[in-house]
């Protein structure tokens, strides 16, 4: 099991207060709320917390339906002690829905209350449901029920209460115990057939304080009143099994630095449908990953528009080609070609709205459209390529063992030459050849082709290697003079091209300026190899320091390239570090000890390894030899995800950093 699937298991688990742990049934009723309810301002849990959530308790169950078939029934009671006017957000619900056709979820027997307290006496003010409940459309198949409760004020308590009938058994209700509230009890109860096989998801690092699961026998009757004439009924007896998890006194989950989608960490269950069984008709509901690639590649939105007979390119082509082109040369200028044409007009949507040739006419289309016109174009000249669909990291993890299409939003192309594999994202401007968007690296995705070749695309696998040189010497007029030069990784640079395409040179100088750590006036400013997308950018100026030379001169050496600011801020984190990728810094000073005076104070050299396995050090030595001060700093990070039990040691790691970028050299006017 890899490092990052064991996130997906509960590991650990955090104090908890508040709720006894004997308590084993939450003791919140709706419409049970008393002025003794409103006594807490402050809660144990999190003396901090804007809001808490007194309880939140989920139950799905299935029933027989009179269309000759089963239904899903979820039915969900909340209730919530408001404190701050800055939670007001928590009495916003939105309840999604899923359709299809002529048939749809239904949401029904909402109850909505907000109490507040007056006079020492609970008032109630009722949301009236037919009235202000308002139905939003978010996709081709799915439309939110949204609302807000009445009367929200500081201290009020709110219920709510509804139930969602649902026609769709692959669509069994998620749970989430965790959010961005704390949770006193946090409750999910299903009672599950014999008859339907679901696999379940879970995630997060907090363990359930109560597990128990029940079998039973339960009756099931299905009538089907839809035809003309009698109905058809029939009952049969089959094994139940009730579930129910409980976690008490939830933290609330927060969003921190290094985080690729706080959605991947929260404490939750999930299920997939993967087969009917006795005594109903057997049917494999779950397919295999190949049976998936295959649908797709056959699919008019995806895959088929790859297999057709794509002619009409070859007048496409035509101007890209040249004698004796390799089959790598002639794959760079079809994905420059695309990339440099094309307008993105949407994202993240596998699938295609137009056919690839009006693709072509128009200059645009969506991602997907884009990459897998890319796809097509090499196709068409026998280079080996395929789509590949992956989840983004702000979409959130994938499970690689089931071929679950939901978890995927995204659409690239890879293509093989030589042996060689390269993946490619045409969408993104800028964007070299071989290099695809970080958001793209998130782990698991899979090749849709014939073998449906699952890989993995991980943020560990790049590592951005930046070089800054900077030399300092003193002129005639014994003025401190210097010139500086950077050499960013590949998605610094990408960032730059974009940042100078949006701001302008200009604006980079000026950032650099501000960033110095002392007053400079800048000269002969340059970016080499902007138009060279495959290739990093190169920085370089030349500068005066213009500080006023005192009796004692303070200098930090990194000249405003330093770390001032530790990234992970918080004492504690309950979930792993997601880093964009891992890194190798490298800043060298070369400079010469202002005319007139001496070194009074240097910082003390040292060199810190991460861990043991050497997989980060953190170099500073700092040297004087005769007229002249030699400096290094080097970061080096040898992987971007750390576990949360290390989270301690990169924080500890970082905060020498911060502390020895901060140390200066002192200089004192001879005497």
């Amino acid at each position: 099991m890899t490092v990052r699937k064991t996130i997906l298991f509960f590991v650990a688990a955090l104090l908890s207060f508040s709720l006894a742990q004997s308590q084993d049934k939450v003791n919140v009723k709706f419409g049970n709320v008393s002025p003794k309810d409103f006594e807490t301002k402050v809660y144990a849990i999190d003396s901090n917390a804007q809001a808490v959530i007194i309880a939140d308790v989920g139950n799905s169950i299935l029933e027989g339906n009179n269309k000759g078939w089963f239904s899903l029934v979820f039915k969900r009671f909340t209730r919530i002690h408001i404190l701050n006017k800055s939670a007001y957000d928590v009495a916003d619900f939105s309840i999604p829905l899923y359709f299809s056709g002529e048939r749809e979820e239904v949401l029904e027997k909402v109850k909505a209350v907000t109490y507040n307290l007056e006079g020492g006496k609970v008032v109630e003010t009722k949301l009236d449901a037919k009235q202000n409940i308002f139905r939003e459309k978010t996709s081709k198949n799915r439309t939110n029920c949204k609302f807000t409760l009445p009367n929200i004020k500081e201290g009020c308590i709110i219920e709510v209460e509804y139930t969602i009938k649902s026609d769709f058994l692959w669509n069994l209700q998620p749970f989430d115990f965790q959010g961005g509230y704390p949770r006193l009890w946090s409750e999910y109860n299903l009672s599950l057939p014999e008859f339907l096989g679901y696999v379940f998801l879970t995630q997060g690092y907090k363990k359930y304080d109560i597990y128990t699961t029940k079998d039973r026998m339960e009756s099931f009757r299905v009538s089907d009143i839809r035809g003309v004439g009698a109905s058809e009924q029939f009952q049969f007896q089959a094994n139940v099994t009730d579930y129910r998890w409980v976690i008490k006194n939830v933290p609330a989950l927060k969003e921190e630095n290094f985080t690729s989608t706080i959605n991947n960490h929260i404490a939750k269950i999930d299920f997939q449908l993967s087969e009917y069984r006795r005594p109903l008709e057997y049917r494999r509901i779950m397919g295999t990953w190949e049976k998936l690639a295959e649908e797709l590649l056959r699919d008019e939105q995806f895959g088929l528009q790859l297999s057709r007979d794509n002619g009409w390119l070859r007048e496409v082509l035509e101007p890209l080609k040249s004698p004796g082109q390799s089959k790598l040369d002639l794959a760079n200028k079809i994905f420059n070609y695309v990339r440099d044409n094309f307008t993105v007009t949407g994202n993240n949507n596998m699938y295609t709205q137009q056919t690839l040739k009006n693709v072509v006419k128009s200059k645009s289309g969506s991602l997907s459209e884009i990459n897998l016109l890319l796809t097509a174009m090499l196709r068409h000249e026998d280079i080996n390529a395929d789509p590949v669909i992956l989840s983004t990291r702000g979409h959130g993890f994938t499970y690689s063992l089931y071929p679950v299409l939901d978890q995927y939003n995204y659409v690239i192309c890879r293509t093989q030459i030589d042996d060689k594999q390269y993946f490619l994202d045409a969408s993104e401007p800028r964007l070299g050849f071989g290099h695809l968007p970080l958001r793209c690296y998130n782990g698991h995705a899979r090749v849709i082709n014939k073998s449906a070749e699952a890989i993995e695309l991980l943020a560990d696998g790049i590592t951005e290697a930046s070089t800054t040189s900077l030399f300092i010497i003193n002129d005639e007029k014994n003025n401190m003079v210097g010139s500086f030069q950077q050499t960013p990784g590949y998605y610094q640079s990408f960032s730059i091209r974009n940042d100078i395409k949006e701001k302008g040179i200009p604006v980079k100088q000026d950032e650099f300026k501000k960033g110095f750590g002392t007053d400079i006036a800048i000269s002969n400013f340059g970016i080499d190899s902007l138009k060279k997308v495959d290739d990093p950018v190169n920085l370089h100026f030349d500068f005066d320091i213009k500080a006023e030379k005192e009796d004692v001169i303070y200098i930090n050496p990194m000249f405003g390239e330093g770390y001032k600011k530790n990234p992970f801020q918080s004492a504690e984190r309950a979930y792993p570090v997601e880093m964009n990728y891992a890194m190798d810094e490298t800043y060298n000073l070369q400079m010469e000890i202002p005319n007139g005076y001496v070194v009074d104070e240097l910082p003390q050299s040292v060199i810190v390894k991460l861990n043991e396995a050497d997989e980060g050090i953190f170099e500073y030595r700092i040297s004087q030899s005769g007229s002249g001060i030699s400096f290094r700093s080097r970061i080096r990070i040898g992987r971007a995800f750390f576990m949360p039990e290390e989270y301690e040691m990169l924080r500890e790691f970082f905060n020498l950093i911060v502390k020895k970028h901060a140390e200066q050299i002192v200089f004192k006017k001879k005497p």
